[in-house]
């Protein structure tokens, strides 16, 4: 893997105070959100944000016949307890932080700044913003997992508890299926120590799912999606 990642840049539309890093799925790349990063740059309540799409280095996928393809990791399966690769992941992590830790020599602190992803990268997200030293305004997974389960408990930063976690899932998804999310989630409670939120504006980690929806997004979510992180970094602050 490259020790640098690029990556597509969108400006605030106004004074930049904080920033949004979101990272993309597996065969994907920054590009593919784009259009959903420039819809919600124009909302009122989000012009002070820069947003930061990174692209995946291109490697071999195991569970795609090993076709290359641009991957924050290699992937066996699409099981909760199937192997993974760890040394991958990790990478990767090292990579997503170097993004956070350049937008906080900018001057921009790390609780104004919000992580998400889709798929394998909510994978990412999950494992970069809550095994980190810095904690971060808030995280999303879209369509996503927790990965290195077995690890996880010992890599767990302080602030991983208290970290607000929007997460959104359909129903019908295909590939990442809804009972990996929810015993995704129910780890994160149950042997984590992650609060179940409730109602809107508690700490911890929400679970929306969303009737009918596959492997993709909607507009139901995407609104969730955008609320979460104005919640998180408003404009105000």
């Amino acid at each position: 893997m490259s020790a640098v990642l690029r990556a597509v840049t969108i400006p605030a539309v106004k004074k930049h105070t904080a920033s949004v890093i979101f990272i993309h799925g597996l065969g994907d790349t920054g590009f593919g959100w784009k259009p959903v990063m420039d819809m919600l740059r124009e909302d009122k309540g989000l012009q002070h944000v820069k947003w930061i799409l990174p692209h995946a280095p291109t490697q071999r996928v195991t569970a795609n016949m090993g076709m290359e393809m641009p991957s924050w990791f290699d992937i066996y399966s699409f099981s909760f307890d199937s192997d993974e690769d760890k040394s991958g992941m990790l990478k990767s992590k090292g990579l997503i932080t170097k993004i956070i830790e350049d937008e906080i020599a900018s001057g921009i602190d790390a609780n104004r700044i919000f992580l998400g992803g889709f798929s394998q990268g909510g994978a990412m997200t999950l494992l970069t913003g809550l095994t980190g030293q810095h904690k971060l305004a808030g995280l999303a997974v879209l369509s996503g997992w927790l990965p290195l389960r077995n690890d996880f408990k010992g890599m767990i930063s302080e602030h991983g508890t208290s970290t607000p976690i929007f997460w959104g899932h359909g129903s019908h998804d295909p590939l990442v299926r809804l009972p990996l999310a929810t015993a995704s989630v129910d780890f994160l409670e149950k042997t984590l120590g992650v609060p179940r939120v409730m109602k809107t504006g508690e700490t911890g980690v929400s679970l929306n799912v969303y009737q009918g929806m596959e492997h993709s997004t909607c507009p139901e979510e995407l609104s969730a999606f955008k609320e979460s992180i104005q919640r998180c970094i408003p404009a105000d602050s």
